[in-house]
């Protein structure tokens, strides 16, 4: 149970509990099981304070300090933790449903066994000692989904329960393009065809110079937005990095057709040889310029890409406007 002493000196406010801390440095307080419901505790220090099944509803405990405290099965339901301190804390078996933990530190934390459903966990600090078996579910009679990651409960949390969320990951798998060539200037001209082709078409293009993510190289960028489309368009004209990234997606993703096509005063790259034996590549489409890439893309390069992706995968295409996501490299 909590000291009385130490729920009378919380009593005063923030700023006379934080000076008391200050002048009692090897004190630790005492608030297990206390009752803490919708109370302005900003900026408190809790440093290695106990509060063990402590009850902390809506409670404001932005930039608190609570580095160490022991937080086991806590109640911080609906609670604002934003830019808090919980390194080295153990919330085993907390409540954190709808709790915001934007920004938080938690740094050697230990987030095991908790209730997340409704949690805002962006832009987290630190990495956790444990955060496994995190519980996701709206009522303790419905079913219960466990992860092991905050941050990637959020993401499974939208698909299970946000509509919107399941149809735009639907539209992206049956509607989008992935267009794979050159930015330089002469090349950029061709992809700006294509993409006008693709937008009379229905489709809705986009068109972007982009650069990989920190965490990961430029091949693996281009292999999952390869994994979300419906089929891809390759340039193979002054090839650069292209026969490397199809090198990373042809033989293992047989759901996406590729659409080669190359500038009829070039031949294909030697190695491309290799790839004309699997199923879902489509036969080399030649232009001369970029009116007759446009005219032979409408007349039938289109159409045979979306007949390859139905053999491929039973799904038809979108009925309604089309995605293109296009990738490419200087």
């Amino acid at each position: 149970m909590a000291d009385p002493k130490h729920l009378a000196r919380l009593k005063q406010g923030v700023s006379v509990w934080n000076a008391w801390r200050r002048r009692n440095p090897k004190l630790t307080p005492d608030l297990s099981r206390a009752l803490l419901i919708d109370l302005d505790l900003r900026g408190i220090n809790l440093a290695g304070a106990h509060l063990v099944r402590t009850n902390l509803r809506q409670t404001i405990l932005s930039r608190a300090n609570l580095t160490r405290a022991n937080l086991q099965r806590a109640d911080l339901r609906a609670a604002s933790l934003r830019r808090a301190k919980l390194d080295h804390a153990d919330l085993t078996g907390a409540v954190l449903r709808h709790t915001s933990l934007a920004e938080v530190s938690v740094e050697d934390a230990k987030l095991t066994d908790c209730e997340i459903y409704g949690i805002a966990a962006w832009n987290l600090k630190g990495t956790p000692r444990d955060q496994s078996n995190l519980i996701i579910r709206a009522t303790s009679a419905d079913p219960a989904v466990t992860v092991d990651d905050l941050e990637v409960a959020q993401f499974v949390y939208l698909l299970l329960h946000n509509g919107k969320i399941r149809s735009v990951i639907d539209t992206v798998g049956r509607k989008t393009v992935l267009i794979l060539g050159r930015f330089t200037v002469e090349r950029k001209a061709v992809l700006d065809a294509v993409r006008c082709t693709l937008r009379a078409r229905g489709y809705l293009p986009m068109l972007f110079d982009f650069a990989a993510p920190d965490n990961r190289d430029l091949t693996e960028t281009i292999v999952t937005l390869a994994h979300m489309s419906r089929f891809i368009i390759a340039d193979l004209t002054d090839p650069k990095s292209v026969p490397q990234e199809l090198t990373a997606i042809i033989p293992d993703l047989p759901s996406v057709p590729v659409m080669p096509i190359v500038l009829a005063a070039q031949k294909e790259y030697a190695m491309f040889e290799h790839w004309k034996r699997y199923p879902w590549v489509l036969p080399i489409l030649r232009y001369k310029n970029g009116p007759d890439l446009l005219e032979r893309l409408q007349k039938s390069g289109i159409d045979k890409a979306e007949r390859k992706a139905y053999r491929q995968t039973g799904v038809a295409p979108g009925v309604r406007g089309r995605m293109v996501a296009s990738a490419a490299s200087r």
